[in-house]
């Protein structure tokens, strides 16, 4: 069986951040067949561009249009031959990974760090799904996080994982200081918890 791994990326990180990057190549590394598509199209959200800030960047970069957009990515790779499709999310691309969830386009979600999911969002999932959260977190507080996983425990259909993080704030897992051993450990460990997801739901 052929297997894809698809991530979509953070607002903050875009395309050419070197974590993501390592991130996929570890995937990768693991016997997954792993795309990174660009859905910024080279403009990622830039906190120090005043004269574009986040309400006027988010208008043109709406986690529709990335659903959109990798639909069609995801529909070439079937064309392929690709018979499984595990998405991973980070931030902004958790709301593109929960569409594809919710339209029967993967067999394995993962969440990290969501943000624009919804109660509704996770009510409508049809894959396996891991959520793995900060504890620290405004766009996805841990309040919402336990919500979610009470939404999938009367969900017999869909396998799920839940995960709050203590001690890290939203990004952890894709923006981290190398030097500091106790948030390499974290981001480490939420590698290792998707790795795992998919390996359960993809082989």
């Amino acid at each position: 069986m052929t297997r894809l791994t698809s991530k979509s990326l953070s607002p903050l990180a875009g395309f050419e951040a070197p974590i993501m990057r390592k991130i996929a190549d570890k995937v990768a590394s693991s016997g997954y067949f792993v795309v990174v598509p660009d859905l910024f199209h080279g403009d990622p959200y830039a906190p120090e561009n005043v004269e574009k800030p986040f309400p006027v960047w988010i208008k043109s970069h709406t986690p529709e249009k990335g659903f959109e957009e990798t639909k069609q990515v995801i529909g070439a790779l079937k064309e392929k031959g690709v018979s499984a499709v595990g998405a991973a999310g980070y931030c902004w691309g958790a709301k593109v990974v929960v569409e594809l969830a919710k339209a029967h386009e993967i067999q394995a979600a993962v969440l990290l760090h969501p943000s624009f999911v919804t109660v509704d969002d996770i009510k409508e999932v049809k894959c396996a799904i891991s959520i793995l959260g900060a504890e620290i977190d405004k766009m996805s507080p841990p309040e919402l996080i336990k919500q979610f996983e009470q939404v999938l425990s009367l969900n017999s259909g869909v396998g799920h994982f839940v995960k709050i993080f203590p001690g890290v704030a939203h990004g952890w897992s894709v923006r981290y200081n190398h030097d500091d051993a106790a948030a390499v450990k974290s981001a480490e460990e939420a590698f290792a918890d998707m790795l795992d997801w998919f390996n359960k739901n993809l082989k």
